[in-house]
């Protein structure tokens, strides 16, 4: 199976590297060459165009929006662009995009006579490297089982097939949801923890121990802890996903107003960001800054605890 490949960011890149090292045959495109030149040190091929990808059986999408992955397959320069003869049979998308713009583009494929599994996947690049990403995935079952070997490279925790049209979707909709209210409620109830005097090495340490604890929080811990705003997720990323759940909740008369209000606070995290010496540094930092928006509004000051503090992904 020859899988091409479109997205070399800070999800991407590291997806593909295990997708090679697991023996694919795999050619990358990114529309800046310089990301995708490491990946063939690492046995993958670089595409010079995008449309060389209309040569392989399998294309991987991992981009931004619905717009981008559109552009991928039928833009001027896309890999189903002019008519061509040879195209791929199967488009599997892993980028986070709204459930409209996915049915779309699943109507758009069908016309093109090419299938379309999504599998969408929860963590970050360090996940991805540590071996514990997991995916949602749904489309066409025998689609789905064809390339579920090539899913399972890059996240080995496991895939959940959830049917057979855009649910995978929903799913990681949802998912995104819960990162954000429990990134805000975290926040909260660390600086509660630190007003108090309770170090949040300390309070962290044992919320990972207890029954709340989980690979999340365990990895936003040195975060929290050491004011580390290591960019893997965005506040305006988040925003937007929190976005398409209300969006989605409206449409099936779903209530969600833990989620609206979360929403709301990190608007006023985006809005601080005018008041900032630099605001676009302020928000291509990491999602978990919220931290500092809270703490100025709680009136809570906050210095890195400089701790030895382990994510629960470092490498083996």
């Amino acid at each position: 199976m020859n899988i091409g490949w479109v997205g070399l960011g800070r999800m991407g890149y590291p997806m593909a590297e295990r997708v090679t090292q697991a023996g694919y045959p795999v050619t990358v495109w990114n529309r800046t060459r310089l990301k995708a030149e490491p990946l063939a040190k690492k046995g993958a091929k670089l595409a010079e165009k995008l449309e060389d990808l209309s040569e392989t059986d399998v294309l991987f999408t991992m981009v931004s929006t619905g717009d981008d992955v559109r552009e991928v397959c039928f833009g001027p320069h896309g890999v189903l662009a002019h008519g061509r003869r040879n195209t791929p049979k199967l488009l599997v998308d892993c980028s986070s995009i709204g459930i409209d713009d996915s049915s779309r583009l699943r109507r758009e494929l069908a016309d093109k006579g090419m299938e379309y599994v999504i599998a969408s996947v929860s963590g970050n690049g360090a996940c991805v490297r540590a071996g514990k990403l997991s995916s949602v995935a749904s489309g066409p079952k025998a689609a789905f089982e064809k390339v579920r070997p090539v899913i399972e490279a890059f996240a080995p925790r496991g895939v959940s097939y959830v049917g057979d049209a855009d649910h995978a979707r929903v799913c990681k909709i949802a998912h995104n949801v819960m990162l954000g209210v429990v990134i805000e409620n975290l926040i909260e109830i660390t600086l509660l923890a630190q007003q108090a005097g309770v170090s949040r090495q300390a309070f962290l340490e044992f919320m990972n121990k207890s029954v709340m604890g989980s690979i999340f929080t365990q990895y936003k811990t040195p975060a929290l802890v050491n004011l580390d705003w290591t960019t893997t997720f965005t506040p305006k990323l988040l925003l937007k996903d929190f976005d398409l759940g209300l969006d989605a909740g409206r449409n099936l008369r779903i209530p969600m107003p833990v989620t609206a209000v979360a929403r709301e606070t990190v608007q006023g995290h985006i809005g601080a960001a005018a008041l900032q010496p630099d605001p676009e540094k302020y928000l291509s930092a990491d999602f978990a800054a919220l931290l500092e928006t809270m703490a100025l509004l709680a009136g809570v000051r906050l210095e890195s605890e400089n701790a030895q503090v382990k994510s629960g992904l470092e490498l083996n």
